[in-house]
């Protein structure tokens, strides 16, 4: 998504770097104050740039934000990638980069009520498009992961497993478990043969 219409293939390399400095501002500001404290205010306070500096180059906030909270998914996939890439054995990987995921969460509990209050708001703009871009982000990673195990149809798997994750960080702020015991909900969820 071009963050300055009609002029992102004329920005320089300066330029461009200028709208990666405001986006890593904004991702500050997202993950310390939430949707609601996102301001351009907050994001200049945080960052090298000015609002009007913001301004110029992101005329609607909401595309920032975007561009922000697609640069926290990418962040976050990416970590699950590297833990992945610590592990030869397809199911030891499957399983500790799962255990990463909740753990992620749950040492940054506003993290997940930021994801939460992001979809909502998106949902409620009618624009769900960079929602279902982080959910396909992070489905084609769990269905990568569940291939070599040969279980049937993995990219249903992996949606059904994203479900079970993105409900399981939110009873784990309510009444949280060790993942041993979330263990063999995941193991039902993902090995269980239905149908037969």
């Amino acid at each position: 998504m071009s963050a300055v219409p009609g002029r992102s293939d004329r920005l320089s390399p300066n330029q461009l770097a200028k709208q990666d400095q405001i986006v890593e501002a904004a991702r500050v500001v997202l993950a310390r104050d939430g949707l609601a404290g996102c301001t351009v205010r907050a994001i200049a306070d945080a960052g090298p740039l000015t609002k009007s500096a913001i301004h110029y180059y992101f005329a609607d906030i909401d595309v920032l934000i975007d561009r922000a909270m697609a640069a926290h998914i990418t962040t976050f996939a990416a970590g699950l990638r590297e833990v992945a890439a610590k592990h030869d054995e397809p199911r030891r990987r499957l399983f500790a980069v799962l255990e990463e995921y909740l753990r992620v969460f749950a040492a940054n509990p506003n993290a997940a009520f930021l994801w939460f209050e992001y979809w909502i708001a998106a949902g409620r703009a009618q624009h769900p498009q960079a929602i279902d871009v982080m959910l396909t982000s992070l489905t084609e990673l769990l269905a990568e992961l569940l291939a070599p195990l040969d279980v049937d149809d993995p990219r249903a798997r992996a949606r059904a497993l994203l479900s079970y994750l993105l409900g399981t960080v939110v009873q784990q702020r309510v009444r949280p478990r060790p993942f041993a015991t979330l263990r063999a909900d995941i193991e039902a969820l993902c090995f269980a043969n239905y149908g037969q």
